[in-house]
């Protein structure tokens, strides 16, 4: 399975904050908000990633990612020209992924739970997509399950107006090797994107659609919104400063799963001994 990383759009909801600047290059406590959604990937256990942003802004993610070699992974890029739905990102790394299974993340959210990667990681033959779900307070704000008798996804609906379930769909998806095609045939919405809820309501239609809980200590947030990414910057040093551990730090990441050394490891925590960012383990 390969990952996808969306780290395109103007980021409007941010400005000016993001007027010169990608949303997923914006600090998260101590660490750019696209290490969050590398490491969940990683987490997931997987290495070959790509990352989609946009073209004016390909040189600064490359200058702060690279190739990926540091953590042990790949790293590839695309771009975005537009932003023209989440969707898209399944056209334009049709040719990154080459017949494989997906997890497709948006750049802009943060997990952090118990148990999180191995939940993640035990996702594999995808037949059609697996979604989460992921109780929230204000379901109006999100794209929101229907959830049936049975306890599956009969439909996903984008803020709805009137309440049909606490139930939002977080932007981590997992998708078989015919998201591609299916993409390619959806029709654009009235503000001209490939919504990522009609793609799943595809599936669901299909019956090949898999929906999961995300456990009640799960952390999720979307950070689109300044009072989000405030929220989640204080999450984080609460979280860090308390326990020791670190939140979507990709080296620690890289070393638990086994893909970099002691050797590496202990170049990283040199390389920011300035900043104190990594802890030797």
């Amino acid at each position: 399975m390969k990952g996808i990383v969306l780290a395109g759009g103007t980021g409007s909801r941010l400005w000016p904050l993001t007027i010169h600047i990608s949303k997923q290059l914006l600090p998260i406590y101590d660490k750019p908000l696209i290490y969050y959604p590398i490491s969940t990937l990683m987490l997931a256990g997987i290495r070959e990633i790509l990352v989609i942003v946009r073209p004016e802004e390909r040189d600064m993610f490359f200058k702060l990612l690279g190739d990926g070699a540091d953590w042990g992974i790949t790293i590839e890029y695309a771009t975005q020209e537009f932003p023209k739905g989440l969707a898209e990102s399944l056209i334009i790394g049709e040719n990154f992924l080459d017949g494989e299974e997906v997890c497709l993340i948006l750049g802009d959210n943060i997990f952090y739970g118990p148990g999180l990667g191995k939940q993640l990681s035990a996702i594999r033959k995808v037949i059609g997509a697996h979604v989460f779900g992921y109780r929230v307070s204000n379901p109006k704000d999100y794209g929101v399950a229907v959830i049936d008798s049975e306890g599956q996804i009969s439909k996903i609906i984008e803020k709805p107006e009137e309440f049909v379930s606490n139930f939002a769909i977080p932007g981590v998806y997992f998708y078989s090797n015919m998201a591609c095609s299916i993409a390619k045939q959806l029709t654009p919405s009235e503000r001209g994107e490939l919504e990522i809820s009609d793609l799943n309501n595809y599936f669901i239609s299909k019956k090949t659609m898999n929906y999961t809980q995300l456990g009640r200590g799960t952390f999720w947030m979307d950070t689109g919104s300044f009072d989000n990414l405030a929220s989640a910057s204080s999450f984080v040093s609460i979280v860090q400063n308390r326990q020791g551990l670190r939140v979507g730090s990709p080296e620690e990441v890289a070393y638990a799963n086994g893909w970099i050394d002691n050797r590496q490891y202990h170049q990283l925590v040199m390389k920011y001994s300035k900043s104190g960012y990594l802890k030797p383990i």
